[in-house]
C-alpha cells in the first residue's frame, strides 16, 4: 500500500520485498537504507525499468534495483563514460567539433559530430588523447545547472539546444557531468571515473543524420567500444574480427547470392545463388505451412490507402512516414506495409460457419517499409521484404490451441537451422486499440500456450503492436548475437473493425480472432542472418551448388560427366576449366560447395571417386552409388552438416 500522503513512498526491491523510505529519496539513499556496504558500492540504479543516476529522486512507488559494479549494467555506464572521454578528447584535438548526442549501444557506444571532418586515419590520434584522460582518472562529477546557463553555453550547438527543448524540457535544473576542465549535458548515469575504464578503441566512422532523419543536418558518427579489462576488449575484437568475416554482404558477393543497386535502394536483386537458397526455404515453409493446415493465397502489392484505414495501419504508418503512399486519379495509393487487411478481406468474402473454422490463409507476400536510408543494411534492413506471413481466423476456444501448434512447428524449424530460439511475450503498450478485457485474453492465449509447451519467455512490456500482444522470436546465430525474426500475434481488434464474423452453434453471427505469425520473418532478414550463422557454408540441402566433379586433366571429362549424371537430382557441375586439379580444389573451396569428387584414371577404371569435402576430409575408392545414397539422405533429412566424410 502506497503512505505517498504521509510523505513517504514504497520501494519495491527485487526479490519483492519492500522499503518504505522519504519521499524524494535518491536511489543512492536506498541502497543505504538497505545496507552501508551497498549504499557506498552504489554506481547507479534502475527505476522502472530504467537506468538512471544514483543521484536520481524517488517521488512515488517504485520497483528499484541498485547498480553495482557487479550488475549487468556496469557496463553500460562504463560505455557512457567511454563516450564523454571521447568527447573530450576530440575536442582538445579539434575545439571547433560540436558534439550532438553519445550514447552506450549494446556493442559499446558512439557520440555523433558536427563541424569538425575526420576519417579513420584520425581515430589513433583521438585513441592517445583518450587513453591520457583515462590514465588522469578524473572523477566524474554530476553538476546541476540553470537551464537559461545551458542554452547560453549552447548558443552555437544546434544540436545540444534541441536536446534541451525536447529530452529534458522542463527540467530546471539540468544535469551536466564533468571530469577535469570538460563537461557535458547528460543526464548519466556514469561511473565514478575515467580510471575505471579498463580498455576501449574507436571502432569505425560514418555519416549518420541528426535523428535519423534524411531531411535534417548530415552528422559523422564514431563508433567504440569499452571494457573492464583488456582481455575482455580482446576477446571482443576477436568476435568483431569473426563477424566482419560472416558479414552477409560480403559473403553475398563472393558467392554471388543477391545484390542491392542504388537505383533499388531497400530492394534485393536475388541472384540465381541466391534464388536456389530462398525457393529451398518457401519449400520448406510451405511443408510446415500445410502441416499447419494454411491454404496459400495471393495478395496485390498495390491497394487503395482506404484499405488500412479501418485497421488503424494508415495511421500507425503513414503518419510515421513508413508508408509508400501517392495521389494519382483522385485516389490516394499505397504499396501495401503488412498483408493482414487484404487476407481479412479474403476471409470477409464468403460466409462462414463455426465449422469451417480455424480457416488459415499463408502467403509469401512481398511489403514496402518506407526505412531511412542511412539504417539500410544488406539483407537485414530493406524496404521491400518477403513475409512468410499467415493468418489464422479462430473461435475464441481455438485460440490457445492454434498457438501451441505454431509454437511447436516453430520449434521443429530452428532446430533444423542450429538456431536458439528465444522467446519474448510483448505486452499492451500506449498505443493500443482496443478493450482491456480482449487484451488480458489475448496475452493469457499467449502466456499459456507458451508454459503449457514448457517454453521459457522473457516479458517485454509496453513492446506489442497497437492491434494485440505478441510471442517475438528472436534468435542466438553460431557467435551467439541475437536476431530478431518471426512473430505470433493475437488479435481481437481488426475482425471487429472490418466487421468479420462467423455463424455459431447458436445460429448468431459471432467474432472471429486473428492469429498473425511468421515462422521466419522475412526472406530478406531471415537468409541474412542464415548466412552468417553459417558463414556461407550452407547445409547440403540448401547449397547453390551441392556437389562439384573435379577431373584431373581433359583425359577424364567424360568419365567426369557419367559421375554428374548420376547425381543429376542434384545441383551438380563439372569443373571443366583447363587448371590444375589443385587449382579446381581450391575454387571449389572458395565456392563453399559442400562435395568434392575427384576422379582421374583409377577412379574410371575403378567405376568410383575420390571424395573431399569442404572440411578437406577425404576418403578414396568410394563407390558412386554409395555416396549418392548418403547425400539423399542427407538432404531428405536437412542435415545441418555434411557428414559423408564424418
Amino acid at each position: 500500500m502506497s503512505t505517498q500522503e504521509h510523505g513517504q513512498i514504497v520501494v519495491t526491491l527485487p526479490d519483492g520485498s519492500e522499503l518504505e523510505v522519504d519521499a524524494g529519496a535518491t536511489v543512492e539513499d536506498v541502497a543505504f537504507e538497505i545496507g552501508p556496504g551497498l549504499g557506498q558500492d552504489t554506481v547507479a540504479g534502475v527505476v522502472d525499468g530504467d537506468l538512471v543516476d544514483k543521484a536520481t529522486p524517488l517521488y512515488s512507488d517504485a520497483r528499484v534495483e541498485i547498480v553495482t559494479a557487479a550488475s549487468d549494467e556496469y557496463l553500460d555506464c562504463l560505455r557512457h563514460t567511454a563516450a564523454h572521454v571521447f568527447g573530450q578528447a576530440l575536442q582538445r584535438l579539434y575545439p571547433d567539433a560540436k558534439l550532438a548526442i553519445g550514447p552506450p549501444t549494446d556493442d559499446g557506444f558512439y557520440y555523433d559530430i558536427y563541424g569538425v571532418e575526420i576519417d579513420r586515419d584520425d581515430l589513433d590520434d583521438i585513441e592517445a588523447e583518450m587513453a591520457d584522460i583515462v590514465a588522469a582518472d578524473y572523477e566524474m562529477e554530476r553538476v546541476l545547472v540553470d537551464r537559461a546557463e545551458a542554452l547560453d553555453r549552447y548558443e552555437e550547438n544546434r544540436f545540444k539546444r534541441e536536446i534541451l527543448q525536447n529530452e529534458a524540457a522542463g527540467e530546471d535544473p539540468v544535469s551536466f557531468y564533468r571530469q577535469d576542465d570538460w563537461d557535458d549535458l547528460c543526464q548519466g548515469p556514469h561511473v565514478e571515473s575515467t580510471g575505471e575504464i579498463g580498455a576501449f578503441a574507436l571502432l569505425d566512422i560514418s555519416a549518420a543524420y541528426w535523428r535519423g532523419d534524411e531531411e535534417n543536418e548530415q552528422l559523422t558518427r564514431v563508433y567504440g567500444t569499452a571494457f573492464e579489462s583488456e582481455s575482455e576488449l580482446e576477446r571482443f575484437l576477436e568476435r568483431r574480427r569473426e563477424a566482419e568475416e560472416r558479414d552477409h554482404r560480403k559473403i553475398g558477393r563472393e558467392m554471388d547470392l543477391f545484390s542491392v543497386r542504388d537505383y533499388s535502394p531497400g530492394c534485393v536483386h536475388y541472384h540465381p545463388n541466391g534464388m536456389t537458397i530462398r525457393r529451398e526455404l518457401e519449400a520448406y515453409i510451405r511443408e510446415k505451412n500445410e502441416e499447419l493446415g494454411y491454404q496459400e493465397v495471393w495478395t496485390p502489392e498495390l491497394n487503395k490507402a482506404e484499405l488500412w484505414k479501418p485497421t488503424g495501419h494508415y495511421d500507425a504508418f503513414k503518419e510515421e512516414g513508413e508508408m509508400f503512399a501517392w495521389e494519382q486519379d483522385d485516389a490516394e495509393y499505397g504499396l501495401k506495409p503488412m498483408n493482414c487487411a487484404n487476407h481479412a478481406h479474403i476471409y470477409g468474402n464468403e460466409r462462414h460457419s463455426y465449422r469451417d473454422l480455424p480457416l488459415k490463409y499463408s502467403e509469401f507476400g512481398t511489403v514496402y517499409r518506407n526505412e531511412q536510408s542511412g539504417e539500410l543494411s544488406g539483407l537485414l534492413r530493406v524496404r521491400g521484404l518477403t513475409q512468410d506471413d499467415g493468418h489464422a481466423f479462430v473461435r475464441p476456444d481455438q485460440i490457445e490451441d492454434e498457438i501451441r501448434q505454431t509454437v511447436r512447428v516453430i520449434e521443429e524449424i530452428y532446430e533444423q537451422f542450429d538456431l536458439e530460439v528465444l522467446y519474448k511475450l510483448e505486452t499492451r503498450g500506449d498505443d493500443a486499440i482496443g478493450s482491456d478485457e480482449i487484451w488480458e485474453t489475448a496475452t493469457s492465449s499467449l502466456r499459456n500456450a507458451l508454459e503449457h509447451e514448457g517454453i521459457e519467455y522473457d516479458v517485454e512490456e509496453g513492446e506489442a503492436a497497437f492491434y494485440g500482444p505478441k510471442i517475438g522470436l528472436d534468435v542466438r546465430d553460431a557467435l551467439g548475437r541475437e536476431w530478431t525474426i518471426g512473430t505470433v500475434q493475437v488479435d481481437f481488434n481488426i475482425p471487429r473493425r472490418l466487421d468479420l464474423v462467423y455463424v455459431g452453434k447458436d445460429n448468431e453471427e459471432h467474432r472471429p480472432v486473428a492469429i498473425h505469425r511468421a515462422l521466419l520473418g522475412s526472406f530478406e532478414r531471415f537468409m541474412g542472418v542464415l548466412i552468417e550463422h553459417f558463414k556461407g557454408n550452407f547445409p547440403l540441402w540448401l547449397a547453390p551448388e551441392q556437389v562439384r566433379v573435379l577431373p584431373i586433366s581433359k583425359a577424364h571429362h567424360e568419365y567426369a560427366h557419367e559421375v554428374a549424371e548420376k547425381l543429376s537430382d542434384f545441383r551438380v557441375e563439372v569443373e571443366a576449366r583447363d587448371w590444375t586439379i589443385g587449382r579446381k580444389i581450391a575454387e571449389a573451396h572458395e565456392d563453399r560447395v559442400p562435395y568434392m569428387l575427384i576422379v582421374g584414371d583409377d577412379e574410371a577404371e575403378s567405376g568410383t571417386v575420390s571424395v573431399r569435402d569442404r572440411q578437406e576430409r577425404e576418403k578414396n575408392d568410394v563407390p558412386v552409388d554409395a555416396f549418392r545414397d548418403h547425400i539423399e539422405a542427407e538432404r531428405a533429412e536437412k542435415r545441418t552438416e555434411v557428414d559423408f566424410l564424418g
